[in-house]
């Protein structure tokens, strides 16, 4: 059951902002909108979208037979002139239509939410967790939009993308209304960014982490990933605020083009939330934090260098915003971990196993040289690369792995539609040196790299984190990094 009540036809017209045609024989009721034929019911309104896999103007038959009382279309096409009686509205854009329509349809629910908008290659996950504890802390009730789940006032929504569409925006932002949260920490995507996903949210507040190499398959160029990246941060009014990595090349840049508030932070550029004497161990991280002229100790339990970025941008906005330095520390200093995230396996043996979602040669990069740090006897990553996605980083990140790790086992990760002896192929390609091995299948690369642990060593699984599936040959299969470890290790072999 619906738990918005219906809309007429009319009345949900009104927002539309572009000029339109409309061939319209009755004014039903909408109990509904999609944009994806399959998912029509009864009822409901179909919106005709262009996509990167299929053309939504071609369903529009289906919609009909599947109960649609309405379509919404850029297009005067042959299958709507053998729909008989169906309300037919032209638009120019029906992306943008659906977004202004999907609004409307949820009585406009982002209005009465203050959002908080993520960006970047990297840290985007672990700033949003450590927003959400700051901010639980300080009194406010923040809903979470995020690669790992979408979640509120102790309900979690399975993720399907990093920033969903707008008709699965707008219901979330009217469950965070009727639930009572006050703000939204949303990880936003380029992706979503350049298909106008979060057109039309006004964001208090961006947050730049870093810029580095990724979905160069769907933006071609640096400079193209940085243009859909940069978006988020042009649309910021002048009472809002940017909070901006000042250590980072592309985060220098975006402080011009930008008329929000900047506040920046950093460990080796002056900034406005400076860390320095920063050390870490096993357990945790430390550090000296300057804050306008105010000097502060901060110990966070995530370790790493890049782990201090994250917990600068997620301080800097805190405190840019007014929460206390007291709450702020205190707050960081209680935070545990995040799923995926240099997550550490608990187990009785004399070696050490992470688990994390490093699937970039940066991230890969940060994560092998946070672990250098730590006392160790060899450091032995485990990895592959996604399948019909960027190739280019693919012999980067061989290179990583191995010029940084004692040893390496290249294996799977997301192969998808590929092949994996191909993608390890890919990978070998940029290997300088002889210390690794290839193992195609995960799950035996991992029973591989615990049968050679010795005393003393720190074993990275890296690139899926926190994912509990394989994508292999269209198939989705359960498989869970840290599943297989916990398993591995309790058999009597290891």
């Amino acid at each position: 059951m619906s738990i918005m009540p219906q809309i007429r036809l009319s009345e949900l017209l009104k927002a539309l902002s572009a000029p339109k045609k409309c061939i319209c024989f009755s004014d039903p009721g909408i109990y509904g909108i999609s944009c994806n034929s399959r998912d029509i019911k009864k009822g409901q309104l179909f919106v005709a979208v262009r996509g990167n896999q299929a053309d939504g103007h071609d369903y529009i038959l289906d919609a009909v037979k599947r109960g649609a009382v309405a379509v919404v279309s850029e297009l005067q096409n042959a299958q709507m002139h053998r729909c008989q009686k169906i309300n037919l509205i032209r638009v120019v854009d029906s992306r943008s239509a659906l977004l202004e329509l999907a609004a409307r349809f949820y009585d406009n629910p982002a209005k009465r939410l203050g959002f908080i908008g993520i960006t970047g290659t990297n840290g985007k996950t672990t700033v949003a967790y450590l927003l959400e504890a700051i901010l639980k802390a300080s009194g406010y009730s923040p809903a979470v939009i995020g690669t790992i789940n979408y979640r509120y006032k102790g309900y979690k929504v399975a993720a399907g993308n990093t920033t969903p569409g707008a008709l699965q925006l707008q219901s979330l932002f009217n469950r965070f209304v009727r639930s009572g949260c006050d703000k939204v920490i949303m990880e936003v995507s380029s992706h979503a960014l350049d298909q106008g996903r979060v057109c039309g949210i006004s964001f208090e507040a961006a947050i730049f982490t870093n810029l580095t190499q990724d979905h160069l398959d769907y933006h071609k160029t640096i400079p193209g990933y940085f243009k859909a990246k940069s978006l988020l941060f042009k649309e910021l009014g002048k009472d809002s605020i940017a909070v901006i990595n000042n250590d980072d090349y592309y985060g220098r840049k975006l402080k011009k083009m930008t008329k929000a508030k900047v506040v920046t932070y950093a460990i080796d550029h002056p900034a406005d939330l400076k860390a320095t004497g920063i050390d870490f161990d096993m357990h945790c991280s430390r550090m000296n934090l300057s804050w306008k002229g105010r000097e502060f100790k901060a110990v966070s339990r995530l370790i790493g260098r890049h782990n201090v970025y994250n917990v600068l941008a997620a301080a800097a906005y805190c405190l840019q915003s007014g929460v206390s330095i007291s709450r702020v520390v205190s707050a960081i200093e209680k935070f545990r971990t995040v799923p995926g995230r240099l997550e550490k396996i608990k187990s009785r043996r004399s070696f050490t196993v992470f688990v994390d979602y490093a699937h970039t040669d940066d991230a890969l990069k940060n994560v092998i040289t946070a672990l250098r740090a730590l006392p160790a006897n060899r450091i032995i990553t485990l990895f592959g690369c996604g399948g019909d996605r960027d190739k280019s980083k693919r012999p980067k990140m061989g290179r990583v792995a191995t010029d940084l790790s004692d040893y390496a086992v290249i294996t799977s990760d997301n192969p998808r539609q590929e092949k994996p002896a191909d993608i390890i192929k890919d990978i070998e390609k940029g290997i300088r040196k002889s210390n690794y091995c290839v193992v195609v299948d995960r799950k035996d690369a991992i029973k591989k790299v615990l049968s050679f642990a010795r005393d003393g060593d720190i074993i990275l699984l890296a690139g899926k984190g926190h994912e509990n599936y394989q994508i292999i040959r269209g198939r989705k299969l359960r498989f869970d990094d840290r599943e297989v470890v916990k398993e591995c290790l309790q058999s009597a072999s290891l």
